[in-house]
Protein backbone atom coordinates (compact mmCIF):
# COMPACT_ATOMS: atom_id res chain seq x y z
CA UNK A 1 0.00 0.00 0.00
CA UNK A 2 1.33 3.71 -0.89
CA UNK A 3 0.33 6.16 1.73
CA UNK A 4 -0.36 9.52 0.44
CA UNK A 5 -0.47 12.81 2.44
CA UNK A 6 -1.74 15.49 1.38
CA UNK A 7 -2.52 19.23 2.49
CA UNK A 8 -3.42 22.65 0.44
CA UNK A 9 -4.21 26.31 1.42
CA UNK A 10 -1.34 26.30 3.67
CA UNK A 11 -0.88 30.29 3.48
CA UNK A 12 2.51 30.40 5.39
CA UNK A 13 3.31 34.13 6.08
CA UNK A 14 4.77 35.90 8.93
CA UNK A 15 3.56 34.29 12.14
CA UNK A 16 3.30 30.66 10.63
CA UNK A 17 6.81 29.30 11.90
CA UNK A 18 6.76 26.41 13.55
CA UNK A 19 2.89 25.47 12.82
CA UNK A 20 3.51 22.68 10.47
CA UNK A 21 6.85 21.22 11.52
CA UNK A 22 5.44 19.27 14.86
CA UNK A 23 3.46 17.46 13.04
CA UNK A 24 5.92 16.31 10.06
CA UNK A 25 8.45 14.94 12.88
CA UNK A 26 6.76 11.58 12.64
CA UNK A 27 5.68 12.04 9.01
CA UNK A 28 8.09 9.30 7.58
CA UNK A 29 6.15 6.48 10.14
CA UNK A 30 2.95 7.76 8.42
CA UNK A 31 3.22 8.30 4.66
CA UNK A 32 5.66 7.81 1.75
CA UNK A 33 5.47 11.23 0.31
CA UNK A 34 3.81 14.37 0.94
CA UNK A 35 2.06 16.32 -2.01
CA UNK A 36 1.05 20.20 -1.57
CA UNK A 37 -1.58 21.24 -3.27
CA UNK A 38 -1.23 24.96 -3.72
CA UNK A 39 -1.50 28.32 -2.03
CA UNK A 40 1.74 27.72 0.22
CA UNK A 41 1.85 31.60 1.15
CA UNK A 42 -0.60 34.44 1.81
CA UNK A 43 1.02 36.87 -1.06
CA UNK A 44 3.52 34.87 -3.07
CA UNK A 45 6.46 36.68 -1.09
CA UNK A 46 9.20 34.43 -1.47
CA UNK A 47 10.35 35.37 1.61
CA UNK A 48 7.11 33.51 2.83
CA UNK A 49 7.24 30.43 1.64
CA UNK A 50 11.11 30.26 2.70
CA UNK A 51 9.49 29.68 6.08
CA UNK A 52 7.73 26.69 4.85
CA UNK A 53 10.63 25.57 3.37
CA UNK A 54 12.54 25.79 6.45
CA UNK A 55 9.87 23.33 7.73
CA UNK A 56 10.22 21.14 4.86
CA UNK A 57 14.20 20.78 5.19
CA UNK A 58 15.52 17.84 5.50
CA UNK A 59 12.22 15.82 5.82
CA UNK A 60 13.28 12.18 4.88
CA UNK A 61 9.72 11.80 2.34
CA UNK A 62 9.43 13.15 -1.30
CA UNK A 63 7.77 16.15 -0.87
CA UNK A 64 5.82 17.32 -4.32
CA UNK A 65 4.14 20.92 -4.83
CA UNK A 66 1.52 23.08 -6.99
CA UNK A 67 1.27 26.42 -6.14
CA UNK A 68 -2.03 28.41 -5.91
CA UNK A 69 -3.32 31.71 -6.72
CA UNK A 70 -2.13 33.24 -3.74
CA UNK A 71 1.64 32.02 -4.57
CA UNK A 72 1.00 33.80 -8.14
CA UNK A 73 -0.22 37.30 -6.86
CA UNK A 74 3.44 38.84 -6.18
CA UNK A 75 4.39 38.43 -9.67
CA UNK A 76 7.47 36.36 -8.14
CA UNK A 77 5.93 32.99 -8.56
CA UNK A 78 9.73 31.76 -9.87
CA UNK A 79 11.25 32.82 -7.01
CA UNK A 80 8.85 30.96 -4.74
CA UNK A 81 9.32 27.84 -6.72
CA UNK A 82 13.29 28.15 -5.92
CA UNK A 83 12.97 29.01 -2.21
CA UNK A 84 11.25 25.60 -1.88
CA UNK A 85 14.55 23.63 -2.84
CA UNK A 86 13.43 20.84 -0.98
CA UNK A 87 10.63 20.18 -3.03
CA UNK A 88 9.53 19.10 -7.01
CA UNK A 89 7.11 22.15 -7.73
CA UNK A 90 4.76 20.88 -10.96
CA UNK A 91 3.63 23.31 -13.77
CA UNK A 92 2.30 21.14 -16.71
CA UNK A 93 5.07 18.76 -15.71
CA UNK A 94 5.12 15.46 -14.18
CA UNK A 95 7.16 13.70 -11.28
CA UNK A 96 8.19 9.48 -10.63
CA UNK A 97 8.48 8.44 -7.30
CA UNK A 98 9.34 4.99 -6.86
CA UNK A 99 7.94 3.85 -3.13
CA UNK A 100 8.91 0.15 -2.20
CA UNK A 101 9.24 -0.70 -5.93
CA UNK A 102 6.37 0.87 -6.84
CA UNK A 103 6.59 3.83 -9.21
CA UNK A 104 3.99 6.48 -8.12
CA UNK A 105 3.64 9.38 -11.35
CA UNK A 106 2.66 13.17 -9.95
CA UNK A 107 1.12 15.30 -12.57
CA UNK A 108 0.80 18.72 -11.35
CA UNK A 109 -0.75 21.66 -12.28
CA UNK A 110 -2.13 25.30 -10.48
CA UNK A 111 -5.20 24.65 -12.90
CA UNK A 112 -7.28 27.82 -13.44
CA UNK A 113 -11.58 28.80 -13.48
CA UNK A 114 -14.30 29.01 -15.68
CA UNK A 115 -16.79 26.92 -14.36
CA UNK A 116 -18.80 23.05 -14.87
CA UNK A 117 -21.20 21.98 -17.15
CA UNK A 118 -23.67 23.54 -17.95
CA UNK A 119 -22.88 26.95 -16.47
CA UNK A 120 -19.15 27.39 -17.76
CA UNK A 121 -17.43 30.00 -19.61
CA UNK A 122 -16.24 29.40 -22.98
CA UNK A 123 -13.31 31.24 -24.96
CA UNK A 124 -15.70 34.03 -26.86
CA UNK A 125 -16.06 37.63 -27.31
CA UNK A 126 -13.85 39.97 -25.60
CA UNK A 127 -9.87 39.00 -25.36
CA UNK A 128 -10.20 39.32 -21.82
CA UNK A 129 -13.17 36.41 -21.83
CA UNK A 130 -10.88 34.27 -24.43
CA UNK A 131 -7.78 34.84 -22.24
CA UNK A 132 -9.86 33.79 -19.32
CA UNK A 133 -10.93 30.01 -20.59
CA UNK A 134 -7.71 30.09 -22.86
CA UNK A 135 -5.51 29.78 -19.80
CA UNK A 136 -7.55 26.69 -18.15
CA UNK A 137 -7.42 24.94 -21.70
CA UNK A 138 -4.08 25.32 -21.86
CA UNK A 139 -3.22 24.24 -18.59
CA UNK A 140 -5.39 21.35 -18.88
CA UNK A 141 -3.64 19.97 -21.87
CA UNK A 142 -1.14 20.21 -20.23
CA UNK A 143 -1.82 18.35 -16.95
CA UNK A 144 -3.72 15.44 -19.57
CA UNK A 145 -0.34 15.56 -21.59
CA UNK A 146 1.82 14.90 -18.50
CA UNK A 147 -0.69 12.36 -16.76
CA UNK A 148 -0.86 10.52 -20.08
CA UNK A 149 3.05 10.70 -20.65
CA UNK A 150 3.83 8.69 -16.80
CA UNK A 151 5.54 5.68 -16.93
CA UNK A 152 3.98 4.53 -13.67
CA UNK A 153 2.18 1.75 -11.61
CA UNK A 154 -0.23 4.33 -9.72
CA UNK A 155 -0.79 7.92 -11.03
CA UNK A 156 -1.75 11.26 -8.67
CA UNK A 157 -3.22 14.29 -9.98
CA UNK A 158 -2.28 17.21 -8.19
CA UNK A 159 -4.05 20.37 -8.50
CA UNK A 160 -4.96 24.13 -6.90
CA UNK A 161 -8.34 24.40 -8.80
CA UNK A 162 -11.06 21.93 -8.49
CA UNK A 163 -11.83 19.73 -11.37
CA UNK A 164 -15.19 19.16 -9.88
CA UNK A 165 -18.55 20.83 -8.39
CA UNK A 166 -19.00 17.96 -5.48
CA UNK A 167 -16.34 19.08 -3.97
CA UNK A 168 -16.94 22.85 -3.78
CA UNK A 169 -20.45 22.00 -1.94
CA UNK A 170 -20.85 24.51 0.81
CA UNK A 171 -18.79 27.72 -1.18
CA UNK A 172 -21.67 30.11 -3.08
CA UNK A 173 -22.21 29.22 -6.29
CA UNK A 174 -21.70 32.59 -7.29
CA UNK A 175 -18.19 31.67 -7.24
CA UNK A 176 -18.24 28.46 -8.86
CA UNK A 177 -16.69 29.64 -12.21
CA UNK A 178 -13.24 31.14 -10.15
CA UNK A 179 -13.07 27.64 -8.22
CA UNK A 180 -12.53 25.44 -10.87
CA UNK A 181 -13.30 23.83 -14.28
CA UNK A 182 -14.77 20.72 -15.86
CA UNK A 183 -12.16 21.01 -18.51
CA UNK A 184 -9.43 20.05 -15.34
CA UNK A 185 -11.86 16.43 -14.89
CA UNK A 186 -11.60 16.08 -18.31
CA UNK A 187 -8.18 15.90 -18.69
CA UNK A 188 -7.93 13.51 -15.83
CA UNK A 189 -10.63 11.08 -17.42
CA UNK A 190 -9.38 11.56 -21.05
CA UNK A 191 -5.27 10.05 -19.46
CA UNK A 192 -6.55 8.06 -16.59
CA UNK A 193 -5.74 8.48 -13.19
CA UNK A 194 -5.98 6.87 -9.48
CA UNK A 195 -6.72 10.04 -7.32
CA UNK A 196 -6.99 13.66 -7.58
CA UNK A 197 -5.90 16.03 -4.73
CA UNK A 198 -6.98 19.74 -4.83
CA UNK A 199 -7.50 22.68 -2.79
CA UNK A 200 -8.92 26.35 -3.38
CA UNK A 201 -12.31 25.40 -2.18
CA UNK A 202 -12.16 26.40 1.95
CA UNK A 203 -15.79 25.72 2.65
CA UNK A 204 -16.29 22.88 0.40
CA UNK A 205 -16.17 19.03 1.27
CA UNK A 206 -13.62 16.80 1.71
CA UNK A 207 -15.23 14.06 -1.30
CA UNK A 208 -16.50 13.56 -4.56
CA UNK A 209 -15.53 11.99 -8.26
CA UNK A 210 -14.79 12.82 -11.55
CA UNK A 211 -17.23 12.00 -14.23
CA UNK A 212 -15.86 8.54 -14.85
CA UNK A 213 -15.65 7.96 -10.95
CA UNK A 214 -11.99 8.86 -10.22
CA UNK A 215 -11.76 9.63 -6.76
CA UNK A 216 -11.33 13.24 -6.00
CA UNK A 217 -10.11 14.84 -2.18
CA UNK A 218 -10.19 18.52 -1.46
CA UNK A 219 -7.12 18.71 0.77
CA UNK A 220 -7.45 22.52 1.39
CA UNK A 221 -6.65 22.78 5.04
CA UNK A 222 -9.90 24.55 6.57
CA UNK A 223 -11.82 21.65 5.03
CA UNK A 224 -9.16 18.46 6.13
CA UNK A 225 -9.26 20.09 9.43
CA UNK A 226 -6.07 18.99 10.17
CA UNK A 227 -2.01 19.33 9.38
CA UNK A 228 -2.52 16.42 6.47
CA UNK A 229 -4.55 13.83 5.93
CA UNK A 230 -3.14 10.65 4.78
CA UNK A 231 -4.76 8.07 1.70
CA UNK A 232 -4.14 4.86 1.24
CA UNK A 233 -3.90 3.65 -2.72
CA UNK A 234 -3.91 -0.30 -2.41
CA UNK A 235 -2.37 -3.00 -5.24
CA UNK A 236 -6.30 -2.70 -6.46
CA UNK A 237 -5.85 0.95 -7.14
CA UNK A 238 -8.61 1.53 -4.78
CA UNK A 239 -8.66 4.80 -2.33
CA UNK A 240 -8.92 3.99 1.58
CA UNK A 241 -10.47 5.52 4.20
CA UNK A 242 -8.25 8.85 5.00
CA UNK A 243 -6.18 9.38 8.24
CA UNK A 244 -5.71 12.61 9.72
CA UNK A 245 -2.65 13.47 10.94
CA UNK A 246 -1.06 16.39 13.29
CA UNK A 247 -2.74 19.39 14.50
CA UNK A 248 -6.17 20.09 14.11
Amino acid sequence: MIRIAAVGDLHYGEGSREILRPSLQHLQDRADLLLLAGDLTRCGGPEEVKILADELRGLPIPVVAVLGNHDYHADREAGVRRVLEDAQVLEGEAAAIDVDGVRVGIAGTKGFGGGFRGAHGSDFGEPEMKAFVGHTKMLSDRLERALAGLDADLRIALLHYSPIEATLEGERLEIYPFLGSYLLAEAVDNAGADLVLHGHAHHGVEKGRTPSGIPVRNVAQPVIRHAYNVYTLDARRQVLAAAAGGIS
